[in-house]
């Protein structure tokens, strides 16, 4: 496991250690929060009973949302293009008003 750090991450209630580098540490547990808040929906619903059923079920449902174009990397992309936009106008002003 050369450059690769423990994570701990909490899925449907039970916690699991894997192995990751350092610079995916972010996206490790931004993966594993969207995966058991998909769990946890369709959990709460009570129509599916087993752990495994459970787990089909989400991976059936996020594969459907990225095939129907419900990507969430084009969601995050879209917020990051935002952020510098709005950074790039922030550093124009401050340009225009000689603070930078």
């Amino acid at each position: 496991m050369d450059n690769q750090d423990s994570l701990t991450i909490k899925v449907l209630e039970k916690e699991y250690r894997v192995a990751c580098p350092p610079e995916e540490k972010e996206g490790l547990i931004a993966s594993a929060t969207i995966l058991n808040e998909k769990l946890m929906q369709i959990k709460s619903k009570g129509s599916v009973i087993s752990t495994e059923r459970i787990a089909v079920m989400a991976a059936l449902n996020m594969s459907h949302e990225i095939l129907n174009g419900k990507d969430l990397v084009d969601e995050h992309a879209n917020l990051n293009d935002r952020i510098d936009n709005l950074s790039e106008r922030i550093d124009n002003t401050m340009r225009e008003i000689k603070l930078i």
